[in-house]
């Protein structure tokens, strides 16, 4: 007797597969190494780092510009002398890293979004959500992410 595969035979057959293999990485594995991870608003999981971290001193944003801290995923931009910002390195439109800040905006490589320095903002699409604050301190010539 022979048996002719379907397309419904194989959809069925690579579906079950498929579940079988989310379930398995879905699971909890059990291992605990003792840090603890959380999603920030900006959707990027992080772990817990020592609150303060110094990211960079003063002198080093300059004024209408800013520095990407890549391992952090958080851009500093300085608008006005004196008056620091931090925002999310992650481009809203399709999540890649910014690749540099200039003449007053911070631009994405992937697809060509602009966002102002001052706030955020979208300058230019195709994003068109702001890039998400970032909670920073200045003290002194240090500025630390919190």
């Amino acid at each position: 007797m022979t048996y002719d595969t379907t397309r419904r035979t194989v959809l069925l057959a690579t579906g079950g597969t498929g579940a079988v293999a989310l379930v398995a990485a879905c699971g909890g594995g059990g291992g605990d190494n003792g840090s603890t991870s959380t999603v920030s608003p900006t959707g990027k999981e992080t772990t817990d780092a020592p609150a303060g971290q110094e990211l960079a001193s003063t002198d080093e944003i300059p004024v209408g510009g800013g520095k990407i801290f890549k391992n952090e995923e958080v851009v500093v931009t300085q608008p006005e002398q004196g008056q620091f910002k931090a925002f999310s390195a992650i481009c809203t439109h399709q999540r890649c890293t910014v690749g540099s800040v200039s003449d007053g905006t911070i631009n994405c490589p992937c697809h060509g979004s602009k966002f102002r320095i001052a706030d955020g903002a979208v300058a230019h699409g195709p994003a068109t959500r702001a890039l998400p604050a970032e909670q920073i301190t200045v003290e002194g010539n240090s500025i630390r992410l919190t």
